[in-house]
């Protein structure tokens, strides 16, 4: 059992709701979350309806469940997206309901369950999920924040009996969700800074970049010069404000799909469809990622199947700067989780990438937005490349050269 104050889960319980998600009145709620983290969805449930949300919704899910279902289940009635699912996806269309996912997953959930399948479900299904989620996004708010579970724990602390791996992970969360003091507080704070450092970065104009690491790392990619980073809180078209990801320590835009050159290794490992792999890398050419360096032949055929999801898997979506020594960092655990590790050091991610931020993107005809060449896919996979030595070097649209990144950290 976790030992934590009932009044911590209802501060960590309110920042979700009225700053992560920021539900408005009368507008309705969809939580996602785990069958065994009712204890904390009840204070989510209790502070949504003293913002004035108008109906909470609740999605629960189980890792064993999906765990038994990956093994036993015909994979063309797993890829299968359901009348009543569908009816679901339509009204939420309609209604936009704000969303809150809370993270306790098993990294190892699916470890048991055949990789090819796993692929085949998302190409299936990815598709007639993704054309009602495109058509939401940017008009609802989101959140996503951590929960400890009994697996999750015991993976990040494997020596420790689970009642203390649980309640020291949830130390960890604490400490990164900003939970001391006033979090509201804290986290408008920590929003302007974020923002202050994406408009240094939007002021150079940046054109390519330039990443080396003595690990190998030695790759390059550019900006269209459309696009814009963003970070810290963010804005619906209408203009709500909300914190997507609690925590979060990047600023972050996305490529163009056809320039990434070079290889890149990835600096900690990352649970992917229910399995941990780690020391991996890929090489890319035109854009696209052409060959997988894994330690095993099982992870390389998990990443293999991961860029094989469609067209777009293979290619980039988001480049995002996060400093060597941010506080997730600094807390030397290796989280199992991309909320936490993805905001722990500099990543990118294969796949979708982010509509909103390009400038103006609001006002921009779909034919506009597509003239950019922004990658686009069903999957969107983040994974982390910053090390203690990362350099990353800009070339401006008006020929200059920046150091943004040297020994890991901001350099400007």
């Amino acid at each position: 059992m976790l030992n934590i104050d009932e009044n911590l889960l209802k501060a960590y319980a309110k920042l979700t709701v009225r700053r992560g998600a920021n539900v408005q009145k009368g507008q309705n709620l969809t939580i996602t979350a785990n069958v065994r983290d009712e204890y904390f969805v009840k204070y989510l449930v209790e502070e949504a309806y003293k913002a004035g949300a108008r109906f909470v919704r609740m999605e629960w899910y189980s890792d064993i469940y999906d765990s038994i279902r990956y093994q036993n289940e015909d994979k063309d009635s797993m890829a299968e997206l359901r009348s009543y699912e569908e009816e679901k996806l339509k009204y939420d269309l309609k209604n936009l309901p704000a969303r809150i996912f809370v993270e306790s997953s098993d990294p190892d959930a699916l470890s048991l369950a055949d990789p090819d399948k796993i692929a085949y479900i998302q190409k299936k299904r990815g598709p007639l999920v993704k054309k009602y989620r495109k058509e939401m996004d940017g008009h609802y708010q989101w959140t996503i924040v951590g929960l400890p579970g009994e697996e999750w724990a015991k993976k990040v602390f494997p020596k420790l009996k689970v009642n203390d791996a649980m309640n020291k992970l949830m130390e960890a969360i604490i400490h990164t969700a900003r939970l001391s003091g006033d979090p509201l507080v804290n986290w408008q704070h920590h929003s302007d800074n974020l923002h202050k450092k994406c408009k240094l970065l939007n002021d150079l104009s940046i054109k390519n970049l330039h990443y080396t690491s003595k690990n190998g790392t030695d790759f390059r990619i550019s900006l269209p010069k459309e696009m814009q980073f963003e970070g810290g809180s963010s804005f619906t078209v209408e203009g709500i404000e909300y914190e997507a990801n609690i925590p979060t320590e990047e600023c972050f835009t996305s490529p163009d799909k056809d320039t990434a050159e070079g290889v890149v290794y990835a600096t900690k490992p990352l649970s992917v469809n229910g399995n941990v792999v780690s020391d991996f890398g890929f090489r890319f050419k035109g854009g696209k990622a052409v060959e997988v360096i894994a330690k095993t032949e099982k992870e390389k055929k998990i990443l293999e199947n991961l860029i094989s999801t469609d067209e777009g898997a293979s290619r980039l979506g988001e480049v995002a700067l996060v400093p060597f020594d941010s506080p997730i960092n600094e807390t030397g655990i290796l989280f199992y989780n991309t909320l936490y590790d993805e905001n722990a050091c500099c990543h990118i991610a294969l796949g979708e990438s982010f509509d909103e931020c390009i400038r103006n993107y609001d006002k921009l005809s779909k034919e506009e937005k597509e003239k950019i060449n922004l990658n686009h896919s069903v999957i969107h996979v983040d994974f982390m490349i910053g090390s203690a030595d990362l350099k990353i070097e800009a070339e401006t649209y008006d020929g200059k050269n920046v150091t943004i990144f040297e020994n890991g950290t901001w350099a400007i």
